[in-house]
């Protein structure tokens, strides 16, 4: 294990949170977050997206819509010059899950196992790994694996800072460089 990574959460760090998005139309970048990338890799990092994507489970969309967007944001990367690793997602919800999906699933941060998972499958050293997320429940999922730096972006977001949540605050994405 000797690989670090960054771990980026989508929906409000990727795109602009606009709710459950899942059609291409409705998916917008977050300033920032191409050269955020672009750096990261040349820093060492391997780049893994980790999502809670409870809008499957809710029946809002289908795995098969979720899989054209992912497999779409993929190719812009690319084409932008960076390269995500893996995309892992959640789709299940304790409460307002339909089916199969309705459970509380190790998956789904604040727990851990997406991280945990490509830390299995890459090799991932998560004392030299940095974790970007824009809900309390990503640094959660961060702290619950045991992800070095974990970061609060709040660029597009109404939380305030607080520091008993134990992580990095930052405003714009250019300010994670500082951390990788």
């Amino acid at each position: 294990m000797n690989q670090k990574a960054l771990f980026l959460d989508r929906d409000g760090v990727i795109n602009v949170d606009h709710g459950y998005v899942y059609k291409l139309e409705d998916f917008q970048f977050v300033d920032g977050i191409f050269e955020l990338c672009r750096q990261a890799i040349a820093s060492g990092y391997l780049i893994f997206v980790i999502t809670n994507q409870a809008g499957i489970g809710r029946g809002y969309y289908s795995i098969a819509d979720f899989d054209c967007l992912t497999k779409w944001m993929c190719e812009e990367f690319v084409a932008q010059g960076t390269l995500i690793s893996k995309v892992y997602y959640s789709p299940f919800h304790s409460t307002h899950g339909l089916g199969k999906y309705k459970k509380d699933d190790e998956s789904r941060k604040p727990r851990p196992g997406m991280i945990n998972q490509a830390v299995q499958e890459f090799g991932i050293d998560l004392s030299e790994s940095v974790l970007v997320g824009d809900k309390y429940t990503d640094i959660q999922a961060g702290q619950n694996a045991g992800v070095r730096t974990n970061i609060l972006y709040l660029g597009n977001s109404d939380l305030t800072p607080d520091s008993k949540h134990g992580c990095h605050y930052v405003f714009t994405l250019d300010e994670v460089n500082f951390f990788l």
